[in-house]
């Protein structure tokens, strides 16, 4: 399964050659948050429309620069990923939204303890012992993908928590433009590609017993 991960878009334009010939060939597009830069419901659905006129199937979670109008139409589009499971060609994909509450504050924010029951009520639904991949705006706690420019980790400790035990082939987060890379946690793979309103993306192979994972940069 061929899959194309955007986080932090933050309302640009998919203006990039490369990535849309990797849309096209693409099975499935992820999207880890922050659509729109502090945008509602009509803004998401114009970044949306323009994704559909390379790839047909997107699924999504909203980050803590969408106001909440934006989880609402990706429910309504049946797209969010957002305390849900949702299946293609076999295999499970879960989300979680918005981030901690943040210096100065964002539309869509939530505590340790609110993510921690989403996150508890929404694995109910996984299949046991099945792979399944996990798409989270707000990185694990302690990890490459949530240390700040002055070497602090932000990340959430209940992500990093639901992690550990649950063990997704694949955790794909955001949010902390400059956690990029790739960690590790037990045998998952924590990706941040960096926010796409600087150029970067993921490509990602998702095949029995075989991940491939490539961070990619357009301009």
């Amino acid at each position: 399964m061929k899959i194309i991960a955007l986080t932090d878009i933050h309302g640009r334009k998919i203006d990039c050659n490369a990535l849309i010939m990797d849309l096209k060939q693409a099975d499935l597009i992820l999207i880890a948050g922050d659509i729109t830069h502090f945008g509602k419901g009509k803004d998401v659905i114009s970044a949306l429309d323009e994704l559909r006129q390379h790839s047909s199937r997107i699924l999504a979670i909203h980050g803590n620069c969408d106001y909440p109008d934006v989880l609402t139409e990706l429910q309504k589009q049946k797209l969010s990923l957002h305390g849900t499971i949702m299946t293609e060609s076999g295999i499970q994909f879960l989300g979680l939204g918005g981030s901690l509450p943040c210096p100065g504050r964002t539309p869509s924010e939530y505590s340790e303890a609110q993510i921690s029951k989403i996150l508890t009520e929404s694995a109910i639904g996984l299949a046991n012992d099945s792979d399944f991949v996990f798409v989270c705006h707000q990185p694990p706690y302690n990890t490459l993908n949530d240390k700040i420019a002055n070497g602090s980790h932000v990340g959430s400790r209940s992500v990093r928590s639901f992690i550990e035990k649950y063990q997704p082939v694949v955790c794909i987060t955001g949010h902390i433009h400059e956690g990029v890379g790739i960690d590790q946690i037990g045998r998952t793979e924590i990706v941040n590609p960096g926010p796409f309103n600087s150029g970067n993306y993921l490509y990602m192979d998702l095949k029995e017993d075989d991940l491939q994972i490539d961070i990619r940069k357009c301009f």
